[in-house]
């Protein structure tokens, strides 16, 4: 590979990288753009959960997630193995589409939704000891409050679980 062809490679390379994520602020209300590890398993079963509650879903296998997660904002506290982005919003983790929905028809003024972790009992992490788990509200200045409480389902311990090959 010729030097000129290497720079123009580089060159489309990074300009991908740079416009790849949509601005929130810019996003279609009912479509999840969903960014994830290529090779995560639970983040394509929590794709399914949004796909069977009738969102439209985009799906980027994205590296790295840092540079993702920093893009959008996504506090620390908040990251989780997968991002995606809704109306305005970030959704953090393995959120249920029932509360997406809430926030979609509410509109509070937030940056999105967090489910931090990988706890098990959120759709995606469905297993056979699910336990309680709380969606965040995260504030525009980095607090959060708990948007909602959830507890496990017998259908959520079912015999799907989180597998070795997750992971942020």
């Amino acid at each position: 590979m010729t030097i000129r062809k290497f720079s123009i490679f580089g060159a489309l390379l990074l300009g991908g990288c740079l416009t790849f994520h949509p601005d929130p602020a810019n996003t279609d209300p009912q479509v999840l753009h969903v960014y994830k590890s290529p090779v995560c398993t639970c983040c394509q079963r929590w794709v399914q959960h949004a796909r069977r509650e009738r969102y439209t879903v985009t799906v980027a296998n994205v590296v790295n997630m840092d540079s993702v997660r920093h893009e959008l904002g996504v506090p620390p506290y908040a990251e989780s193995c997968h991002i995606a982005v809704i109306g305005g919003y970030f959704i953090s983790g393995h959120v249920p589409a029932e509360d997406i929905s809430r926030l979609l028809a509410e509109h509070p003024n937030i940056a999105g939704l967090a489910v931090p972790g990988m706890p098990v009992g959120p759709p995606g992490m469905e297993g056979p000891d699910a336990k309680p788990y709380s969606v965040l509200a995260i504030q525009k200045d980095g607090n959060y409050e708990v948007f909602a409480d959830h507890q496990p389902s017998p259908e959520m311990n079912g015999t799907v679980g989180p597998s070795a090959d997750h992971g942020p």
